[in-house]
């Protein structure tokens, strides 16, 4: 059964391009223009990821994403105007598992939209070889339901987010630096990103997880090096 795509753009020209390009690789696309028209397709349809504009007419793109991540776990995609980068720390912040800046390679979105769906289903599904429940410390991953709680408290985690927290908990008391958790997490994803983008989703673990900075108790930073959680 194919995936299927929403795409949030006041541009028509754009939501068309992006649209069918995704066509193309046998998903099936939902179009919405407006908010209002978005928020009803999340609201009626099961999907699989949402690409959203920031700037929308009638509701920011931002909000919008807030909302989902309110119920749903699926990725979100944030699409935003070139070198807004408060944007990009701000979607990323409320849930966004990647962004892309517009004008973009229709085949970069492709690849990248392929990425998140990929580890998505890797990280709901789990594999034979991975253990399905990883726990440390009062903290508990479950790879299959992809749910996590914290002190049977339950954490509502975005794809990426929790992604970063298995890495680390798997590889607990070796450090994995930014580079490492790029690679592991978006593979063949070719883009050009910095660190800030890693560096934003651990900030957004801590708060979650009421994980102080100065002290953590969970995810540590190694200064130069990157990040690990102690065993």
């Amino acid at each position: 059964m194919a995936d299927t795509i929403l795409i949030v753009d006041d541009e028509k020209e754009i939501a068309d391009l992006a649209a069918l390009y995704l066509e193309n690789e046998n998903f099936t696309v939902l179009k919405a223009n407006t908010a209002a028209e978005a928020l009803d397709h999340i609201e009626n349809e099961k999907l699989d990821l949402a690409i959203l504009d920031v700037m929308l007419p009638d509701m920011s793109g931002l909000e919008i994403c807030r909302r989902i991540r309110e119920r749903y776990t699926y990725p979100v995609i944030m699409l935003t105007a070139k070198g807004e980068e408060t944007d990009k720390i701000t979607g990323l912040t409320m849930g966004a598992d990647d962004y892309i800046t517009k004008p973009f390679l229709p085949l970069e979105m492709v690849a990248r939209v392929k990425a998140q769906i990929r580890r998505y289903k890797r990280y709901n599904t789990g594999t034979e070889d991975e253990e399905d429940v990883i726990v440390h410390s009062g903290l508990v991953l479950n790879i299959r339901t992809h749910e996590c709680t914290l002190n049977e408290k339950p954490l509502s985690l975005t794809p990426t987010e929790f992604s970063i927290l298995c890495i680390l908990c798997r590889q607990k008391g070796k450090v994995v630096s930014a580079e490492e958790l790029f690679h592991q997490i978006w593979k063949d994803e070719y883009f050009s990103k910095n660190n800030n983008t890693i560096t934003v989703h651990i900030r957004h673990l801590r708060e979650k997880m009421g994980d102080s900075f100065e002290d953590p108790k969970y995810i540590k930073t190694v200064w130069g090096c990157g990040y690990k959680i102690e065993p």
